[in-house]
């Protein structure tokens, strides 16, 4: 059975907190679909250097709330006129980033408005080649949490000058401006449809399609929620965290993998720090890879002797330990 839940906050800490209440401690016995809605907000993926992202003085101006998410991939600008959607189910022993599975119903939901829709690229969908969602996926113990934006009527002029975009995306992507490769989907929709109507409807299609179930929290359970909310998602330290400390910096865009930036303290060819940042997904926390180089010295033979029983892949997916060692070592 998918139960259906809908949070009815647009406070972005709450809706990330519930999000992960659902996923951690709800019975694994069924499965869950929820749509939601943050106002003036910035959420970075878990993996990300929040300061490289945003457009520090834009967003403390305009009150733009900046939240991390559980998920890799990159940061995206919330507003009400975007529209989430999540999936939370069990996948098995492994969680494999299947991005398309979970995208489908929102292509499918688009054609019965008459919007054709696409998925396209590592976990976007687009429309006339312009990206109106991005997609995300978190997976631990077999559970799978996706989740997607949808951005219906949001103010794109906010997005471009909200996020800040590395170079390397836009030089290797030829393109200008984050303004001009993504779209809302309202423009192409047969008449006039707000967007709190295209989310009711968007909500029934989903009824149809899985048999949904609502399922309503408890006030108990709205009380867990609120304090993971406070202990996590309402907290620096877990929004921006410390600059990490460092002597180098290695980035490469890695095709199929995402962004990989690395920050390292070598000191007389010994790696003594490293931290990764990114808008990769994996399903392994690389502090744990960090731990594992910190004292390797700085050259392939003794980096392949300390990763020999790890498979890079499950850190940066779609990434090999040859690739991994040619941005490391470049």
């Amino acid at each position: 059975m998918m139960y259906y839940l809908e949070s009815g906050s647009h406070d972005p800490g709450f809706n990330l907190a519930l999000e992960q209440y659902v996923f951690d401690r709800m019975d694994r016995a069924h499965a869950y679909c929820m749509l939601w809605q943050n106002d003036n907000a910035i959420i970075v993926g878990k993996n990300q250097n929040t300061v490289g992202e945003i457009n520090a003085a834009y967003v403390k101006e305009h009150g733009i709330r900046v939240v991390r998410r559980l998920s890799g991939g990159g940061a995206v600008y919330h507003d009400l006129g975007n529209i989430n959607f999540t999936f939370i189910v069990d996948s098995g022993a492994t969680a494999a980033f299947d991005f398309s599975t979970f995208c489908r119903p929102i292509v499918k939901a688009l054609e019965h408005f008459g919007v054709h829709a696409e998925i396209n690229g590592r976990n976007d969908m687009t429309i006339d080649g312009k990206k109106f969602s991005g997609n995300s996926q978190y997976g631990k113990q077999g559970r799978t949490m996706h989740h997607g934006t949808i951005l219906y009527d949001s103010d794109l002029e906010v997005v471009g000058k909200a996020l800040t975009v590395s170079r390397d995306k836009l030089e290797g992507k030829g393109i200008q401006s984050v303004r001009s490769r993504v779209t809302n989907v309202r423009p192409y929709i047969a008449g006039d449809i707000s967007t709190e109507a295209f989310f009711a409807a968007l909500r029934d299609f989903l009824f149809q399609e899985y048999a949904l179930q609502p399922y309503r929290l408890s006030q108990g359970q709205l009380a867990e929620i609120r304090a993971l909310q406070a202990e996590r998602y309402d907290q620096w330290s877990w929004n921006y965290g410390a600059s990490p400390a460092y002597r180098l910096r290695k980035a490469r865009q890695v095709d199929g993998c995402g962004k990989l930036e690395i920050f390292l303290d070598v000191q007389k060819g010994i790696l003594r720090d490293v931290a990764f940042y990114g808008d990769y997904f994996g399903n392994e926390d690389t502090q744990s890879l960090a731990r594992r180089l910190s004292g390797c010295p700085m050259e392939a033979a003794a980096i392949r002797t300390a990763l020999k029983d790890l498979e890079i892949g499950t850190y940066f997916n779609h990434m090999d330990l040859e690739t991994f060692l040619e941005v490391l070592l470049q």
